[in-house]
């Protein structure tokens, strides 16, 4: 069912109308974040130590399931692009059962490993035992997770992007009323601190499904005759997995480059450092999303415009999503530099933790714009079936630079923390110009 055509119109106001409630849906979703942060914050300097570094692991959760729903959303505006209803029902099958299988298996497996990779992080004491507690709550309801993924998937390839929004910002409310009351105890729940956190969010989670399979019928007119088994095919679910585990394996790339960057933060610092690093990774998630929103938009565009095989307004979607998407990251770079210290002391009044996180701040936001470019340019491949060289950027990115450039701007050159933040701008900037290049050289040979 294609309830938009976005293979003719008004592109920038397409861009615009599709990017808007995502990006704000995911500024509920950061801001969902930032309250965990918060309250976090608010139990010890250990609890928010333990949730940082626990993002690295929790990280690994999304990578995985949102990866291969990115893989059905692309295959689903490609076929609606195709205005082939057959392949639309047999895609939504084939993906919906794929994704809940995959995210039955990252729950077990994350449950088990996620202290050995807390540990490995160099999580010690009270701050390894308090990522534990919330890192395991979460991964107990992944299939939730995955089922909203799933369900977005399928909404968003339409152009259908409000549901998940509504989703978004109710499941804000929702968190900043249960969270003190699960982490304090009130009305005679027991205290239970940063157990409440995870729980909370896994509450969320199961809202969530409710509300986007109710939107997804009445909207898409699914129902549960759409997932049955006449129109589950093992070829689909091949093709879903082609185009999704680049993206999946892009994304835990990120996760081990965290990973990475955590460990390195241990070497020249500590929970103080880690904890600053943690609270301004929050703040540059609010400063991104536009790229956020622009991605999803570009993403679904230029898919239904592959299926459709105008390949033109593909090149004019990248265009014009990097022109909005760089107005609007300049303007974020104007505002971060000199708030950084403000922000940072919202979630944590110890001078040490502000220091570290402003530090990194003031230096990292020469990256907003390479971001933008980043992800537009990866959507873009997405959307024209050319996922892997997520892969390569992501390992470069990722593993290949940030190991050599640690190394030699903290230990060789002795800048130690520091070195550590200005590695983390030069592989991006790099990066993006190398996704510059490669999406360049895939939109020139569409029509050939």
């Amino acid at each position: 069912m294609l309830l938009d055509d976005y293979t003719q119109g008004d592109l920038k106001k397409q861009l615009i109308t599709m990017a808007v409630p995502v990006s704000v849906g995911f500024f509920f979703n950061t801001m969902f974040n930032v309250v965990d942060t918060f309250y976090a914050g608010q139990l010890s300097t250990e609890a928010l130590a333990g949730m940082s570094l626990s993002f690295a692991v929790f990280f690994m959760l999304i990578a995985i399931i949102s990866g291969v729903s990115t893989g059905l959303s692309v295959l689903l505006s490609i076929s609606s692009g195709k205005k082939d209803v057959s392949e639309t029902k047999i895609l939504t099958a084939s993906g919906m059962l794929l994704i809940m299988i995959i995210s039955l298996i990252v729950s077990i497996a994350g449950y088990i490993v996620s202290p050995s990779l807390l540990y490995a992080l160099g999580a010690r004491g009270e701050t390894l035992n308090q990522g534990a507690i919330y890192v395991q709550a979460i991964y107990a309801g992944a299939v939730f997770f995955g089922l909203n993924f799933g369900l977005n998937a399928l909404l968003s390839s339409r152009g259908v992007t409000k549901p998940y929004r509504n989703f978004l910002i109710i499941g804000f409310f929702m968190n900043l009323v249960l969270n003190p009351l699960f982490i304090f105890g009130y009305f005679g729940l027991p205290r239970m601190g940063t157990f409440g956190v995870a729980l909370a969010t896994i509450v969320v989670q199961i809202f969530g499904s409710i509300y986007l399979l109710y939107q997804c019928k009445k909207i898409l007119n699914i129902s549960y005759e759409s997932f049955s088994i006449k129109y589950y095919k093992l070829k689909a679910q091949f093709d879903i997995l082609s185009q999704g585990l680049p993206a999946s394996l892009n994304m835990l790339t990120i996760a081990f480059g965290i990973f990475v960057i955590n460990y390195f933060i241990y070497q020249f610092g500590d929970d103080f450092a880690i904890a600053g690093y943690g609270v301004a990774m929050r703040i540059e998630q609010l400063a991104l999303l536009p790229a956020l929103g622009l991605n999803t938009a570009a993403l679904t565009i230029a898919g239904q415009n592959f299926g459709a095989n105008n390949y033109d307004r593909i090149r004019k979607t990248y265009n014009e999503s990097i022109k909005i998407g760089v107005l609007i990251m300049t303007i974020g770079m104007i505002i971060i530099f000199p708030l950084a210290s403000f922000l940072i002391g919202i979630f944590n009044n110890d001078p040490r933790v502000i220091f570290e996180g402003a530090r990194y701040l003031r230096i990292e936001f020469l990256a907003f714009n390479a971001y933008i470019i980043l992800n537009i340019g990866l959507s873009i491949l997405q959307a024209i079936r050319k996922p892997h060289y997520a892969i390569w950027i992501g390992i470069y990115r990722q593993i290949l630079m940030p190991v050599l450039l640690f190394n030699l701007f903290g230990v060789i050159f002795g800048w130690g923390l520091v070195g550590i933040w200005w590695a983390i701008v030069t592989t991006t900037v790099t990066g993006a110009l190398a996704c510059l290049f490669f999406v360049r050289y895939e939109l020139k040979k569409l029509d050939a």
